[in-house]
């Protein structure tokens, strides 16, 4: 399923954009929101913590993504479909 993920920052600006990489390389860690969260702390704040930033993601975040968002402390997630897997 492609799959876009962004990180937007507390002023609005967009930080990452993403897509899922996990076919393409073959590597289960590598879904858009991973590469999004890597990208936009690589450019934000002190490194890792993405306080205050939204990620917004076409898809329902996995378990992996979730803990991803939750070390990243990043404040608000938006996506745009449930991912009926994880129901």
């Amino acid at each position: 399923v492609p799959v876009g993920a962004a990180v937007i920052g507390p002023d609005g600006a967009v930080l990452a954009l993403a897509g899922n990489r996990r076919e393409q390389i073959g590597d289960p860690t590598a879904p858009a929101e991973i590469h999004a969260i890597r990208e936009a702390a690589a450019t934000f704040g002190d490194g890792w913590r993405l306080e205050g930033c939204t990620l917004a993601v076409t898809l329902e975040p996995c378990a992996m993504c979730a803990g991803a968002l939750v070390s990243a402390r990043i404040g608000h997630l938006v996506f745009g479909a449930f991912e009926p897997k994880t129901n």
